[in-house]
């Protein structure tokens, strides 16, 4: 579980976190086998630190947090092509981001920056929630009839060729 040859090496700070924690740097062909072991995994998704400086912060912020909540969860690094390659699944809007797991199941996101005190509370919140489904990156979508205007709310907003009451 270390970076491939198309993924660019981690930073350094991103290393020595790494070695600090034991995180593995995932691929995306291995991220489902690390995440499915049993307990709570702290997933930290990392961008290019050029164009996203935050990335680095997470260097110093993820030790932290695994001091202050010591023993409840494992991390593990997802560098800047498989984090992109899975970043869709689990539906955070900032860089970078932090994905808890809890038995391989999306418990939730903190993305972008932080204060401290709220990286301490979501993750305190996280560890005690149960695993939910991710939020999906959202496309709107809007129905509307052959002459152009929206449906109203009947049948769940569905066209009248997809509505239930058949």
């Amino acid at each position: 579980m270390t970076a491939s040859a198309a993924t660019k090496p981690p930073h350094p700070l991103l290393e020595r976190m790494m070695a600090a924690l034991d995180a593995p740097a995932l691929e995306a062909s291995d991220f489902d086998a690390w995440a499915a072991r049993p307990g709570h995994a702290l997933v930290v998704f990392s961008e290019d630190p050029v164009l996203y400086r935050e990335t680095l912060d997470l260097a110093v912020v993820v030790p932290e947090l695994a001091q202050a909540f010591a023993g409840r969860f494992r991390v593990g690094l997802l560098l800047q092509a498989p984090a992109r390659a899975l970043a869709p699944r689990f539906g955070f809007r900032r860089w970078p981001a932090l994905v808890m797991l809890k038995d391989g199941k999306y418990v939730g996101a903190i993305d972008g920056l932080r204060d401290w005190r709220d990286y301490l509370d979501e993750v305190a919140r996280l560890l005690d929630a149960e695993p939910t489904r991710p939020p999906a990156v959202g496309i709107a979508v809007r129905a509307v009839g052959p002459n152009g205007e929206p449906y109203g709310n009947e049948g769940a907003g569905l066209a009248p060729s997809c509505s239930p009451s058949h």
